[in-house]
């Protein structure tokens, strides 16, 4: 239902741009679609949010191998600045700056940024250094200077690592980030049917939503442009927060 609703937007922008009439705005075609819905419709399928616990679980059975150390940074930095998956294998050298308060990402381009205005997300440093994503991208990074010179701004963060430990020089792509979850899950005991590459972004969501942070606050770190989206992590971290049926039973 999301890739017809997805042509049908394109279709209609097509004929906008052309000057001419929309067919997706007929009577015909609305009716259509709405019994196509009715007939056919399903639930979107969510991925699980990774939460901390999940985080915790999945970081538990890394060791201080280069890939390891990859995917330890990779795992912390993609919650703690909900990330999607694009925009984690997109980063470059060149968007981390480093202060006392801790990472600034400068983030270039995004799903809902592709005019390339960009935006910058903080990380704080965390008060559990084994959490901490500052201290993990800052260790990965001293795994990568001998590879690549620190005056080239344009490598890529993240990239592949083979069974020898040796590191690529070409960015890793969007699918090894959820096969790269979807392992860490099932070492950790968890299903990794359940999880995938956006897992880490709606963890953060619904773990900051469930501690009690404002909307607002939210959505500054993850860039939702605005509550509606957002609003399906914030109702289920908070589904039983302030639930009527407390007390009842």
């Amino acid at each position: 239902m999301a890739t017809l609703q997805r042509w049908l937007v394109s279709i209609g922008r097509a004929h906008t741009a052309q000057d001419l009439p929309d067919p997706t705005k007929t009577e015909l075609v609305k009716t259509t679609f709405k019994g196509i819905r009715r007939q056919h419709g399903q639930p979107q399928r969510q991925v699980a949010p990774a939460l901390r616990d999940d985080l915790t679980m999945m970081l538990r059975g890394l060791d201080n191998s280069t890939r390891s150390q990859r995917d330890r940074a990779l795992l912390l930095l993609g919650f703690a600045g909900a990330l999607r998956r694009s925009e984690l294998v997109g980063l470059q050298l060149g968007d981390l700056s480093f202060s006392e308060a801790g990472l600034t990402l400068r983030l270039r381009r995004s799903k809902t940024d592709q005019e390339g205005r960009g935006r910058q997300v903080g990380i704080p440093y965390a008060r559990n250094n084994s959490l901490c994503p500052v201290q993990a991208v800052q260790d990965w990074l001293q795994i990568l200077t001998p590879a690549t010179p620190a005056s080239d701004p344009a490598a890529p963060l993240f990239r592949a690592v083979n069974k020898h430990g040796q590191v690529a020089q070409k960015a890793l792509s969007g699918r090894a980030v959820a096969l790269l979850i979807k392992e860490r899950c099932l070492k950790a005991g968890l299903d990794p049917d359940l999880y995938a590459g956006h897992s880490l972004r709606a963890g953060f969501c619904t773990a900051a939503a469930l501690a009690g942070k404002p909307s607002w606050q939210i959505r500054k770190q993850s860039g939702h442009k605005s509550d509606v989206m957002l609003n399906r992590y914030i109702r289920d971290g908070r589904l039983f927060a302030d639930n009527a049926l407390d007390g009842v039973l």
